[in-house]
């Protein structure tokens, strides 16, 4: 009866055979779960950072011996900001890593009461310069708020105080994208490093290596759509071609095409845009009206056809510089409508009807 009530089953040695094969399978399960590709390909040491030249070394001075100041790390997404200082601290603490940094995410955990509570307690405590293995170590601790321009301004006031008092025994390290939402109190306390968009020949290279090493087929086009979509977010690439990987099939012989990755990542097909602006020409408003009901009705993303159309008419030998500027400034009004929530057909026609009023100067 004890045996029951403790396993649910009578007779504990019939009861523990099956539990341990189940216990073992599931770990079994655990160690072969898939990870996104990101994660699993993120730099682990300094020198796996790509085209971040500046910072790399200041990490590398600090790695031998120097101390490392408070660091701002910003730029666009995707260029390695969160990957290079989590890199370093793997490399600076070794296997207490986790113990010795704490990483908030400043979007979600962004008020004041987080600084008073969460980093002002962390910083208060104190750090050995020796580890568990008896190698030395920093005695110091880190702390990375991460996307921190989207900290409130009381708690980036806040954090000004705690960065003072607790120097010896912490360091900071915010990783925002725009450098201007942070206070100046806070830039002049630490280092700044600017991240700048990753080169096309790294982003290839980092993709063909990833397609080695899964067993990915992909075309030589394919992977310059993918690289251009991109935009230098090797982030966005890398999650793209595990997608199109997903798509195909793990067992799939066919490769990687460029219609895939428009599928994949929802880029407009050049034809629309194309067939967009032999419409504005033809200056009918009937045709540009069913054209629009057409494009809305394929589902694609009227955000995603501004940011296409943009970069048309500024390459546009045809159009003159005096109505690419009434385009463009038309262009940025219809986007920040759609970001508010306005209607995709509205606006969609009413950006039309200026380009149609323009090219009919």
């Amino acid at each position: 009866m004890q045996s029951f009530l403790k396993t649910g089953k009578l007779g504990s040695s019939s009861g523990a055979g099956p539990s341990g094969e189940k216990s073992s399978a599931k770990g079994q399960k655990r160690t072969n779960r898939p990870t996104p590709w990101v994660e699993k390909y993120r730099p682990k040491t300094v020198d796996d950072v790509v085209e971040q030249g500046d910072v790399v070394a200041v990490l590398r001075q600090c790695l031998s011996g120097a101390d490392l100041p408070n660091l701002l790390l910003y730029g666009p997404p995707g260029t390695g900001k969160t990957s290079t200082i989590l890199a370093a601290a793997r490399q600076l603490f070794g296997d207490i890593y986790r113990d010795r940094i704490l990483e908030l995410n400043a979007s979600d955990e962004r008020g004041i009461q987080v600084i008073r509570d969460k980093v002002k307690s962390f910083a208060q405590l104190s750090a050995s310069g020796v580890r568990p293995d008896g190698k030395p170590c920093p005695a110091f601790k880190i702390v990375i708020l991460d996307e921190a321009d989207s900290m409130t301004h009381a708690a980036q006031a806040a954090l000004r105080r705690t960065m003072e008092k607790q120097t010896r025994t912490t360091r900071f390290c915010l990783v925002c994208n725009y450098v201007s939402r942070i206070i100046e109190p806070l830039t002049s306390r630490c280092t700044k490093f600017r991240f700048k968009p990753l080169g096309e020949a790294k982003v290839v290279e980092r993709l063909q290596f990833i397609s080695e090493e899964e067993n990915v087929h992909i075309e030589k086009d394919a992977l310059h759509s993918l690289i251009d979509a991109a935009g230098g977010d090797l982030r966005r690439a890398i999650t793209c071609l595990q997608s199109c990987a997903r798509l195909k099939g793990k067992d799939s012989s066919s490769p990687i095409t460029g219609e895939d990755v428009v599928e994949v990542m929802g880029i407009v097909p050049n034809r629309w845009l194309d067939g967009l602006m032999s419409v504005c020409e033809e200056y009918d408003y009937f045709k540009l009206t069913k054209y629009v009901d057409e494009f809305i009705m394929e589902g694609y993303s009227a955000g995603q056809l501004l940011e296409q159309l943009h970069l048309k008419i500024v390459l546009s030998p045809t159009i003159g510089d005096k109505q690419k500027a009434i385009i463009c400034e038309k262009l940025a009004v219809c986007s920040h409508r759609l970001q508010q929530g306005a209607s995709e057909y509205l606006q969609m026609a009413d950006l039309c009807c200026t380009i149609m009023l323009c090219l009919r100067q």
